[in-house]
């Protein structure tokens, strides 16, 4: 027969087993619990920066109007503009960030590959914030035939462009449409670096 306390002695054992069991079991749901919640906020990170992303990623526009602020400014191949000696047809003045920004010349490559501007009696001014070597050596590295307008920063302020792209002392990429009468009817930011020239253009010509 078995004695007493042998039998007390398995039933501790068993006690013990099952406590470490149920232990075991409490520990691997706090596991499964926490991986989970990491997981979620995983997700969670990942969305929210995707769809920051996506926020940044989208044009701004304003369609506000005011008279054009004039400016003169040379130009890389040694003339000059002056806005309002333009009167009399649509302007669209193209800000970017310039040098070293290879979207940003090849964008003005596209632009003057389209005859539609040409067609349509529109001049398209890109501005930069650069010297003229730097921008040049883009120009010629790229294969950009037009001349780009240098900016010492007050043009571009005044036409509340700086810091719209990822430099806050720079403009981002975008434009604004000056019309016949010398008047700013649209503005727009693309974040994305780059606008095909027909929706350019279609932006443009419908609001002349």
């Amino acid at each position: 027969m078995t004695s007493g306390s042998a039998v007390k002695r398995e039933l501790r054992r068993e006690e013990i087993v099952a406590a470490a069991k149920k232990k075991k079991a409490a520990a691997d749901r706090r596991h499964r619990q926490i991986r989970l919640g990491a997981w979620v906020v995983g997700v969670l990170v990942v969305a929210g920066l995707v769809t920051a992303g996506l926020l940044s990623a989208r044009p701004t526009q304003s369609v506000a109007t005011r008279v054009a602020p004039d400016f003169t400014l040379k130009a890389s191949d040694g003339t000059s503009v002056t806005l309002s000696e333009l009167r009399g047809k649509p302007v669209v003045l193209y800000f970017s960030e310039g040098a070293g920004c290879d979207a940003c010349l090849v964008q003005m490559q596209k632009i003057e590959q389209d005859s539609g501007f040409a067609d349509k009696g529109i001049t398209v001014l890109p501005i930069v914030m650069n010297t003229a070597d730097e921008i040049n050596a883009d120009r010629t590295r790229i294969g950009v035939k037009s001349a780009f307008y240098l900016d010492d920063g007050k043009v571009s302020k005044e036409y509340d462009v700086l810091g719209k792209g990822m430099h806050a002392g720079l403009p981002g990429h975008g434009f604004v449409l000056v019309n016949a009468a010398g008047k700013e009817v649209w503005s727009a930011e693309y974040p994305s670096m780059f606008l095909a020239p027909d929706q350019l253009l279609k932006e443009v010509t419908s609001r002349l």
